[in-house]
């Protein structure tokens, strides 16, 4: 396939799920901009990236720590104007080479990765922005802390002068009917208001919940950021 047909490929894909996320942002009596996308191009080129970019998305998040690292250099060569998240699993030794390099770490899961982050954003005299993975679902298969694993962290956040925690991400279980995975979305929603109220933080703003299978019950729910790669990027 050739650049200007990848393009236009790109371009109708970001075209149609733009227009859904408004749609449903507006059935959901939400304001259109409340919503923000996540590109994941996990698997696919740094020329995705730039075409992406071009239509006016920014911000793109990476599951493997290599081929994050591998991007943002391949688009520092291009002088792209990009923002990079970490959205997947994070091994504790791979943390000094993601803190710094990224806007927002999405999958903090355990006390010992927080641990790890906190030092190392200590150690580079800065403050890294994450969000606290829950495992709303109860499944074993699914990394997180629990709700009440949650509170205690935020309960003594003042522990990680280094860490800004803004919020809240989930996976939901794959579901045949994603509107299975909804009650998921409302309970981290729910989780977030409550601490929000309970400790005084306002800057708990963000869920970073829904992917391309379930982001239109994660819109309802109140999702403020969506991790979607195929329903932009296509099949990988």
């Amino acid at each position: 396939m050739n650049d200007s047909v990848r393009t236009a490929e790109i371009q109708a894909h970001f075209e149609r799920f733009t227009r859904s996320v408004e749609t449903l942002s507006k059935e959901a009596g939400r304001a259109v901009g409340e919503v923000h996308l996540v590109a994941v191009s996990k698997n696919f080129p740094i020329e995705d990236v730039a075409s992406a970019r071009g239509l006016g998305q920014r911000v793109f998040g990476e599951n493997r720590v290599q081929e994050l690292l591998a991007k943002v250099l391949e688009a520092e060569a291009l002088g792209l104007d990009v923002v990079w998240h970490m959205i997947g699993h994070l091994q504790t030794n791979k943390v000094r080479q993601v803190v710094g390099q990224v806007a927002l770490i999405h999958s903090v899961d355990r006390r010992r990765l927080l641990n790890a982050v906190e030092r190392e954003a200590n150690k580079k005299d800065l403050v890294q922005d994450v969000l606290l993975q829950v495992n709303v679902s109860g499944e074993e298969t699914k990394g997180g802390f629990t709700p009440e694993e949650t509170e205690a962290v935020i309960r003594e956040r003042e522990r990680f002068p280094h860490v800004h925690i803004q919020g809240l991400m989930t996976m939901a279980p794959f579901f045949d009917d994603p509107e299975d995975a909804a009650p998921v979305f409302h309970e981290l929603r729910t989780l977030r208001d409550r601490l929000s109220k309970k400790y005084d933080m306002p800057e708990l703003q963000e869920l970073s919940m829904g992917m391309t299978n379930d982001y239109p019950q994660a819109i309802r729910e109140g999702a403020t950021m969506l991790r979607v790669g195929s329903a932009l990027f296509g099949s990988r």
